[in-house]
């Protein structure tokens, strides 16, 4: 195939690679293509059509803000979208701005080199692209994690991944199935595989908070008043630490007696979502103020489970409330009531490995038709590391084998005109999504505009600066309860061998969009630009009622 010549290349047409071709084509003006691996546009929610597959985010929250028209065209039609509306928002902002001409789908990209001067960019079935500016907006949670299990290979029956899921669906019906993992996947899965299965086997290593999500169809008034509120929902949305369109919060979990705290907690119950967090400020920065909501699920989890033996699995939590990301659920604790729905415990009974005809632990066989790999990602750093991606004799997987540093999440030291759409030492996976991407590829494109305007051929962060800002990744987590939970994917922990690094940013949206806006101010400060090292600003955390915690 002949090399394509371009301006820019992205990678992926999710949230952000629409997005971001949309600003560098259409108002920056540069020749840019998209390449996605899939068959449309979607992202993430192209591949995770699993049953229950739904956003955790509020819809008229989890859309696009940088157009008052496309937010007044379109309807959310439940207060926490399904994947199928997902995709279909997706396709709608990609027919309404003609983004789909300029991508190239069903297309892996394999390697990208730096040549000096450009990105040499090589696909898996030959295709070949040559760029000035690479950028990754491949997502933070992509990756599909299938664990290594022993005798998987063997086994006759049906697996799947719920992030790789069959777009023709998995027929449960009259089958038993297992369900290995429960986190927000399987906890959204749970449910709906057991209405329709003969029988249902969840594996759990972990348990889990959940509040119940209190999901429902939208009232036409409400459809209204979202769509009426485009400057007020953007404003939100951008003035909260986390992206959500609620705020956290000022009051402390022991300003209040035990009485009226329990009452907070019962009217946020019954409210539902990710609001339960936001109940009160100091819930991710105090053990005892967390140990009163966690306290409270864990009772919520018993009151409902009918079993004693079966609760208390269910309940035997070991971490604090939201230091993982907490799922939102549509009656998952209540599966555990139904006739076909078993539960194992797999820290009292480990697996062992499957066999042919299902799962073998430390405890005995559990027959098996179907197995269902709820097991999540190798989040933040799998897809990129995918990649070989290599400049000046070095590659990304080198230079991060330690454990991935960037600047600010958008740049790799040493690695001239690439651009990460939120990586590692990102806020995405700790807020709504959407709202991260928004500010980072407007970001980015601004960069790139930058460059173009001032002639500039190369820019990359420094290695000081990314070091400098690793360092303050690890000073807002650890001003957190988040790092205590050595089990999480914020660690990488769900991989093995994967380095133990914490990778998001806690330190919060308002606070990172304006580190961010500082650094682009400054002429991008903790840049090298064209071999002209800028030393990077100090950060602090002044205020850390500003953290972040879905």
């Amino acid at each position: 195939m002949d090399e394509v010549s371009l301006d820019a290349l992205v990678i992926g047409a999710g949230f952000g690679g629409l997005y971001q071709l949309h600003l560098l084509r259409d108002r920056l003006g540069l020749e840019t293509r998209v390449v996605e691996a899939a068959e449309g546009v979607g992202g993430t929610w192209w591949w995770n059509r699993y049953p229950g597959a739904r956003c955790d985010s509020e819809s008229h929250s989890y859309q696009y803000f940088f157009s008052r028209e496309i937010h007044e065209a379109w309807e959310w039609s439940e207060r926490y979208p399904g994947h199928g509306e997902i995709r279909d928002y997706l396709e709608f902002v990609a027919e309404r701005l003609e983004l789909k001409r300029d991508i190239d789908f069903s297309r892996r990209v394999a390697s990208a080199k730096w040549d000096g001067a450009r990105w040499r960019v090589v696909c898996e079935d030959g295709a070949r692209y040559a760029a000035t500016f690479f950028v990754t907006a491949i997502g933070c949670l992509s990756n599909a994690n299938v664990p290594d299990i022993p005798g998987l290979d063997e086994f006759e029956g049906e697996w799947v991944h719920t992030g790789r899921w069959p777009h023709e669906g998995v027929d449960f019906a009259g089958k038993r199935v297992g369900q290995i993992g429960t986190g927000s996947t399987g906890i959204q899965a749970a449910p709906v595989i057991a209405a329709e299965a003969a029988h249902l086997t969840v594996f759990q290593r972990t348990a889990n908070y959940s509040a119940p999500a209190r999901n429902r169809p939208l009232m036409a008034e409400e459809k209204a008043a979202f769509r009426d509120d485009y400057d007020g929902l953007r404003a939100l949305t951008r003035s909260t630490p986390n992206g959500h369109p609620f705020r956290i919060s000022s009051q402390k979990a022991f300003d209040v007696s035990d009485a009226e705290r329990a009452a907070i907690y019962d009217n946020a119950w019954e409210v539902g979502g990710l609001r339960f967090r936001a109940n009160f400020q100091d819930l991710l920065a105090d053990k005892a103020a967390n140990d009163t909501a966690a306290d409270y699920i864990k009772g919520r989890i018993r009151e409902v489970v009918e079993d004693p033996a079966r609760a208390a699995i269910l309940s035997d939590i070991d971490h604090p409330f939201a230091a993982k990301r907490p799922p939102i659920d549509t009656r998952y604790f209540e599966t555990f009531n139904r006739d076909n729905v078993d539960l194992v415990d797999l820290r009292a009974e480990p697996i062992k490995r499957i066999t042919a005809s299902g799962v073998r632990t430390a405890a005995g066989d559990y027959p098996l038709d179907c197995i269902v790999f709820a097991t999540g990602f190798d989040a933040m750093t799998g897809a990129l590391l995918a990649i070989d991606i290599e400049a000046e004799g070095r590659t990304v997987r080198d230079v991060w084998a330690e454990g991935p540093k960037t600047f600010l999440g958008m740049g790799v030291a040493g690695f001239p005109n690439l651009f990460t759409v939120t990586g590692p030492g990102n806020p995405s996976v700790l807020c709504n999504m959407p709202v991260c991407i928004e500010q980072a590829v407007e970001w980015i494109a601004d960069c790139i505009g930058w460059c173009r305007e001032n002639g500039v051929a190369r820019i990359a962060p420094t290695a000081a600066a990314a070091e400098d800002w690793v360092a303050h990744v690890n000073e807002a987590a650890d001003a957190t309860l988040l790092p205590t939970v050595k089990h999480s994917w914020y660690l990488g922990a769900n991989i093995p061998g994967k380095p133990r690094v914490f990778m998001p940013y806690a330190g919060g949206m308002v606070r990172y969009r304006g580190i961010c806006d500082r650094v682009a101010a400054e002429g991008y400060a903790g840049y090298e630009i064209d071999g002209e090292a800028r030393p990077a600003p100090a950060f602090t955390l002044e205020n850390t009622a500003e953290f972040v915690g879905v």
